[in-house]
């Protein structure tokens, strides 16, 4: 398989794309609204990815709580953003972390009976205010002890019901003043030990996912996701991260040239997968023809987050669980 991950376009792979991926087979595929109906037609189609996708390829989707949910009502039910659990925490330390792990086991309940294997979250980034509302609720809080707790415990939560949790975005998006959807955030404070604490206190989760944003006291050049100093001396080194590195969706507008260069400057600057989201035709053929076999070492990453998964993986009583986080939450 490649070193990549991409989107698709509909409610199913079409016959363009399973040929692509017959020729060209990704190292996952990532799920948006666009490719969810209701619960039958996304068991079908990650069934339909399953068999066009090399055994081991992941399926991914984002699913936070809050405005961050790819699954939601009336067919999935709603969970609440990270910040009202951490509002909650503020309140209750043992009643924050219960319904953080309660959030992880959900959501991670409702992707794993849709034959979803990897969710993205929990966001790690700090609630810094008066920044730029892109994280906003999306974060636990401020404090970075509690955004590691938090983030910990929701990220349990997800192996429980055996799905991979991917931590975001390294090595901190809070302090952004833009949205790097839109533009290249730059973060110019040297002192970002609080942005990676929560990081550094979570490295031994199997993904994390990086920041397209630059930090000029760490590389003046290149955003995180590019920058093979920012990957290898923060991400892997400081922090501490030795798990599958998965860049941002390279099609943001934080990043310049073509979706084939971009991905293969993250490969290039340490990242372990590409991951290209918006799933139209010729992005995705540029960007796995581009893209080269996933190394050894990141194979074996991916492996072990499945592994993991696995292995903590535990029955999830989900209606039980969802009326404990109704009344924690009330």
């Amino acid at each position: 398989m490649l070193a990549a991950i991409v989107g698709i376009a509909g409610l199913a792979p079409d016959a363009a794309e399973a040929a692509l991926f017959a020729a060209h087979p990704p190292a996952g595929v990532i799920l948006f609204r666009r490719n969810v109906a209701d619960p039958a037609q996304l068991r079908a189609l990650t069934a339909a990815l399953r068999r066009l996708l090399p055994a081991g390829a992941a399926i991914l989707v984002d699913q936070e709580g809050g405005r961050v949910a790819r699954l939601g009502p009336p067919h999935w039910r709603a969970h609440p953003p990270a910040g009202a659990i951490g509002a909650l925490h503020g309140r209750d330390a043992a009643a924050g972390l219960r319904a953080a792990w309660l959030s992880g086991a959900l959501i991670g309940a409702d992707c794993a009976d849709a034959g979803i294997d990897v969710v993205c979250a929990p966001v790690l980034d700090l609630a810094w205010p008066g920044r730029h509302a892109v994280v906003g609720d999306r974060s636990f809080a401020a404090d970075p002890g509690s955004v590691a707790a938090l983030g910990r415990a929701m990220a349990a939560g997800l192996l429980a019901a055996g799905v991979v949790p991917v931590g975001k975005h390294a090595p901190g998006h809070g302090r952004a003043q833009a949205d790097s959807h839109l533009t290249l955030p730059v973060v110019d404070t040297a002192d970002l030990d609080a942005d990676m604490e929560p990081f550094g206190r979570n490295a031994d989760l199997p993904w994390m996912m990086t920041a397209h944003i630059l930090y000029s006291a760490l590389d003046p050049a290149l955003p995180a996701t590019l920058s093979p100093r920012i990957v290898a001396e923060v991400i892997r080194g400081r922090i501490g991260f030795a798990g599958l590195l998965v860049s941002d969706d390279l099609a943001m507008q934080a990043l310049a040239g073509a979706p084939a260069a971009r991905a293969l400057a993250a490969l290039a600057a340490g990242c372990d997968v590409a991951l290209y989201c918006p799933g139209d035709a010729a992005g995705n053929a540029a960007v796995l023809a581009a893209c080269p076999p996933l190394a050894a070492g990141a194979a074996a990453r991916l492996a072990a987050g499945r592994a993991l998964a696995g292995a903590r993986r535990q029955e999830i009583d989900a209606a039980s669980l969802a009326a404990e986080r109704d009344r924690l939450m009330a």
